[in-house]
């Protein structure tokens, strides 16, 4: 069996990647047991944190069989339907522009955008930059998933999202959502939603860094 540790997860376990021999399958509490013994350091976290068995979150109760490859993936900071118009997680600058011609259309009467921007301070403290990070093939899924649920949620709108990873300055834009609709009332609130529950369930992790270089997980402290 092979475990991957994501963003504070690998910084606390020391390491991105270990195999582990199993001889038998073992329940998902065994597992996270097995891990906090082995590395004491992410042991008082790891209640936190969402284990994917192949490719899929669980639900706490799993049972992971030799040969399975399991990610450990800390707190983060259904397919799409015809009407998500644009979804992306990149390590290029964003443009919204480009999300505004995604979702307008003849029938749209509001068009709502929501941008995430850089800024230079967080909780009282200086923010020289952010770094993010988003699982490789988690996060897509699960921002598809995401945006899915909030098309259901409401049939009128059209979604465009888009997160960028990597370094971020001060002033750039780390993530932008706009929603479409015949009426305003819909585009704010589904524009809203969207942006709610990706930073919710979205693996996409953001390190903070001090102007004097010192930095932290976000979230990874209650």
């Amino acid at each position: 069996m092979i475990i991957r540790y994501w963003a504070a997860a690998r910084e606390l376990a020391g390491r991105a990647k270990e195999e582990l021999s199993l001889s038998a399958a073992i329940a998902e509490p065994e597992l996270r047991k097995v891990i906090a013994t082995r590395h004491p350091g992410l042991a008082s976290y790891l209640d936190r944190m969402k284990l994917a068995i192949n490719g899929e979150v669980t639900s706490g109760a799993a049972e992971i069989r030799p040969g399975d490859e399991v990610d450990v993936l800390p707190p983060v900071a259904g397919g799409a339907s015809e009407r998500v118009m644009l979804l992306a997680i990149r390590d290029t600058p964003l443009s919204l522009d480009e999300a505004f011609a995604a979702v307008a259309h003849p029938s749209a009467g509001g068009i709502a955008i929501f941008t995430g921007v850089v800024r230079d301070h967080a909780d009282g403290e200086a923010v020289g930059r952010l770094d993010y990070e988003a699982h490789p093939t988690l996060a897509t899924k699960e921002l598809e998933r995401v945006i899915g649920t909030v098309t259901r949620d409401f049939p009128d709108a059209r979604i465009a999202a888009v997160h960028r990873v990597g370094q971020l300055a001060v002033g750039d834009l780390a993530v932008v959502v706009a929603a479409s609709s015949a009426h305003r009332a819909e585009a704010f609130a589904a524009c809203r939603a969207a942006i709610d529950r990706i930073k919710e369930t979205v693996p996409i992790w953001k390190k903070e860094w001090s102007p004097e270089g010192n930095a932290h997980w976000v979230n990874l402290e209650e």
